[in-house]
């Protein structure tokens, strides 16, 4: 039985994933840089979703999903929020795979980076100040 809000409704109980837009054929480059830079596990899409193109990775209780999307328009603005327990690796990790990092310390109590992915949507990893 899903746990209830103070208000009777059925509560939120976690995000499950977040779906980011990529072009067609960017199988390759999603994979170059989710599971080799990031180290995430790509996960077996569905047959039946399979067909659509795209593909699917996990890595420490994130999931993330990459769906073909025509016309492709890159997400710069909207953004997923990683927390990681060791931004400074992750940044070191993506910026050795050549990928940029923007460090940004305009959010009280969290040392975070940006950074996007090979399509251009924008990813914000964070780590709480003083763990």
């Amino acid at each position: 039985m899903p746990e209830t809000s103070d208000a009777g409704r059925p509560a939120l109980v976690a995000l499950h994933h977040t779906q980011l837009a990529m072009p067609r054929g960017g199988e390759d480059a999603a994979r170059a840089f989710y599971a080799d830079a990031l180290g995430m596990l790509e996960l077996e899409k569905p047959a039946v979703l399979a067909a659509r193109g795209g593909c699917w990775f996990r890595g420490g209780g994130v999931e993330l999903h990459l769906g073909v999307e025509d016309p492709f328009a890159p997400a710069r603005k909207a953004h997923p929020g990683v927390l990681v327990d060791d931004v400074a690796a992750v940044a070191a990790a993506l910026e050795q795979a050549g990928h940029a990092v923007v460090w940004d310390d305009a959010f009280p109590g969290f040392r975070r980076c940006y950074a996007a992915d090979p399509f251009g949507n924008r990813l914000e990893f964070l780590e709480p100040e003083g763990d």
